[in-house]
């Protein structure tokens, strides 16, 4: 048969492309394949960092006997969700409806026209309690095709129109002083007061959960809100979550503890919790703060870019099929790999154990306290370890460069950059940002993702759109550079201009006017692993209303107001999803704060620029350059003091008096 993903640009895809399995990429050709041939559809979306993905390939899409089975009897479309979160969106939130869960691979069955009649995630090669097997799965389908169609394709029908209600746009809500306290009440109650985080096992970093609970802190003062913060940030950063030789962190731990990780680790997670650590160390001036977002940013920088000079989708969770693989030690092998002083220290530091905690008597790594007096030691073990491990087989790396994600990096790794003193960070985000525009915009509007330079078809989504603004924003504070502004504006009407609900303030569409049309079109405002489209656009509005000219500015704050009040009931009700809102929302009451610093030369307003980038609250702009530099509307009509170089600090639409002096910008931005 012919080998239809061969061309691939998604290593998901190409994984799949030797099976003997005659996959479909989706597309218009498929769906009429399964008119022409009368059959259904049988979808299979995951992605390429994905265990049970694999599991799942190898158990039932390598086997020839059920891949018969699939080539007779359906079309088969292979989808990576990462590629394609419109299509993925759309049929999770059919699979959410009809099994109360959802997860990746998800297995959905559909009618040529691509309604969803059955929707699962994985099925075992036999069967298990409370699950059947796929060959089972497969089966019970073809006789109903067959003997009752006329039902699977009303049944069809009806999720269909149950999809459409369940994207349509919230109730307007306000989401003021007396919400944003019920937020944190309410998230104090959820969390973990004994390991930290929010719920039992398996536990995600919550990342923009943190961010939005410390910039309520920094405004309000609250020690409720900063406790949850710190006890989650410690227990995360000891914990086997992150990975203590290379850096980074997994995606997320299969117990309450944070001591046994998912091992994949994804580009959005790491860059999120960069941009929160160094919010953090920056706040607190916690070491364990700044020791991890160091680490994390190295990993970014050493592990995760590309020859092209961005950010790759992400590394895999298993090594040679072993979940793991890469990444767990037993007390011998440490004494094999140091020196053996060292060698005892690391074994107690790392808590490992001759039992072992995860599988055949191996440990994952977990600091049992934070090594402060003892860093350099610490660092020789680290080096003795990674030089160890990388002697070992090494986890897979998906290539794919995707938008968003690139754009969440670029911003943490320019705002962390400036704020830690890490010239090559924000190096690193605007070499990124200069290919994300060069690469991934194509007659002014985006890609969603590339492979090795060459940008694919699938067409940008709005988180696309908001997250690489929010990034181009971000290289424009750190370098005062006026192109990265024009570019993100540019964005930002494109993401106005194209999907935006009609006659409805405030909500957005995650797929343009323009886009394929699906049985469903998505518009999901939650947060979940990273911001919603829609929440990701407020927060890129509100930094651009403090950043563009006043043509511009009014509009976007105004947008960005109506966004998170579209997304008031989400906020309010079930914070822990809608982290990122609660941070704009945050923002928004703050001001933001905007912070201009003025100077005939770097050398001269440095001082300024690194204090504010050090002192300002989450979601705030600074920047610095000459007066009225071409380009940049933060610095006009805002002159030298007394011929020397000067700060200005507003807060939305009022601003103090300039000031000269460290101590005088210190006062101004602690009012």
């Amino acid at each position: 048969m012919r080998n239809r993903l061969a061309d691939a640009t998604s290593p998901y895809l190409l994984q799949h492309a030797d099976n003997p399995v005659d996959w479909w990429p989706w597309g218009p050709a498929a769906l009429a394949e399964a008119k022409r041939r009368d059959v259904p559809i049988l979808l299979s979306v995951g992605y390429a960092a994905c265990h049970w993905c694999h599991v799942m390939a190898h158990e039932s899409f390598e086997d020839p006997r059920i891949a018969e089975i699939m080539n007779t009897n359906f079309v088969n479309i292979k989808v990576d969700r990462e590629e394609r979160p419109d299509i993925d969106a759309v049929y999770m939130t059919a699979t959410q409806a009809m099994t109360g869960q959802g997860g990746w691979p998800m297995t959905c069955l559909l009618t040529p026209d691509g309604e969803p009649f059955h929707c699962g995630t994985y099925y075992p090669p036999s069967p298990r309690p409370g699950m059947p097997s796929f060959e089972a799965l497969l089966d019970a389908v073809i006789q109903a095709w067959r003997e009752r169609r006329d039902e699977l394709t009303e049944a069809a029908g009806r999720i269909v129109a149950e999809l459409a209600k369940q994207t349509g746009p919230l109730q307007e809500t306000a989401v003021d002083e007396e919400a944003l306290a019920a937020a944190v009440s309410r998230l104090h109650t959820e969390m973990d007061a004994v390991n930290g985080g929010f719920g039992a096992a398996p536990k995600f970093p919550p990342s923009m959960v943190l961010e939005f609970l410390l910039r309520h802190h920094e405004r309000t003062g609250s020690a409720e809100a900063l406790s949850i913060v710190e006890k989650t940030a410690d227990a995360m950063g000891r914990g086997g979550l992150f990975d203590h030789v290379a850096g980074g962190f997994s995606r997320y731990s299969v117990d309450a503890e944070w001591a046994v990780p998912h091992f994949e680790k994804m580009l959005y997670d790491n860059a999120l919790l960069l941009r929160f650590y160094a919010h953090l160390a920056r706040r607190t001036g916690a070491e364990f703060a700044s020791w991890t977002a160091d680490r994390t940013g190295g990993f970014l920088i050493g592990h995760m870019l590309t020859g092209a000079g961005a950010f790759c989708a992400s590394l895999d969770a298993d090594t040679e099929g072993v979940e793991g693989l890469t990444y767990v030690w037993t007390p011998v092998e440490l004494r094999r790999a140091l020196e053996p002083e060292d060698a005892e220290w690391a074994i107690e530091l790392f808590s490992v154990t001759e039992q072992g905690n995860f599988e055949a008597g191996t440990s994952t790594l977990r600091l049992a306290r934070w090594p402060s007096e003892d860093r350099e030691r610490y660092e020789r073990v680290r080096v003795g370890l990674l030089e160890a491990r990388g002697d070992r087989p090494q986890p897979a790396r998906d290539e794919k460069v995707i938008t968003a994600w690139n754009g969440l990096a670029i911003a943490a790794l320019a705002e962390a950059g400036v704020a830690m003193d890490r010239d090559w960070w924000v190096l690193a985000a605007k070499q990124a940002a200069g290919f994300m525009v060069e690469t991934h915009l194509v007659d002014g509007r985006l890609r969603r993702s590339s492979r090795d330079g060459v940008v694919g078809s699938a067409a940008g989504v709005l988180e696309d759109y908001a997250c690489l603004a929010d990034g181009l924003l971000a290289v424009h504070q750190a370098t005062g550079e006026p192109r990265w502004l024009d570019e993100a504006t540019a964005l930002l009407d494109t993401a106005l201009e194209r999907f935006r609900v009609d006659g409805v303030p405030g909500a957005f569409h995650d797929t343009a006017d323009d886009a394929e049309v699906l049985v469903a079109r998505p518009a999901d405002p939650g947060d979940n692993a990273s911001p919603s489209g829609a929440s990701a656009l407020a927060g890129a509005l509100l930094a651009a209303s403090a950043l563009a000219g006043p043509e511009r500015a009014a509009r976007y704050r105004d947008e960005a107001e109506q966004a998170v009040r579209r997304a008031g009931a989400l906020a309010t009700r079930v914070p822990r999803f809608a982290g990122h809102w609660l941070t704009v929302a945050e923002a928004l009451r703050n001001g933001p704060v905007q912070v201009a610093v003025v100077g005939q030369d770097e050398q001269a307003r440095t001082g300024l620029w690194s204090l504010a980038a050090r002192e300002v609250p989450g979601g705030a702009v600074v920047l610095a350059g000459a007066p009225d530099a071409a380009g940049v509307p933060l610095l006009a009509d805002r002159p030298l003091v007394d011929g020397e170089a000067a700060a200005y600090v507003c807060r939305g639409y009022v601003c103090d008096r300039p000031v000269t002096t460290a101590e005088e910008l210190s006062a101004a931005l602690a009012q």
